[in-house]
């Protein structure tokens, strides 16, 4: 396969994963739980990254890939962040919170 042939398929399947993106934030926009939205951010931060990885070999440029990397980075920080400022709905709702423990001291 030559290189403009391979470059064609990898901006190829860069476009699929940009279609894939628009599709995580049309869920993001239509999910009414917050863990929902926070798993369709992920999905268009992934999509975003993988779209950045193919475009970097497609365009074969290195500032792309630094690009990619940083994404992923900053995908990760949101997840923990995430997790920290939203309390666990499921762990509130049978008492078993650090604060139901304090409450249930004799």
């Amino acid at each position: 396969m030559s290189e403009a042939a391979l470059s064609g398929v990898l901006y190829f399947a860069a476009l699929a994963l940009l279609l894939a993106a628009a599709a995580g934030l049309f869920a993001m926009w239509r999910a009414g739980a917050a863990a929902d939205q926070m798993m369709a951010g992920e999905l268009m931060g992934t999509s975003g990254v993988a779209i950045l990885l193919l475009l970097a070999v497609a365009m074969d440029d290195a500032a792309v890939l630094d690009v990619a990397l940083l994404l992923a980075i900053l995908a990760a920080f949101a997840t923990l962040a995430f997790r920290i400022a939203v309390p666990d709905a499921a762990q509130r709702d049978r008492g078993q919170g650090a604060s139901a423990h304090r409450e249930r001291r004799p």
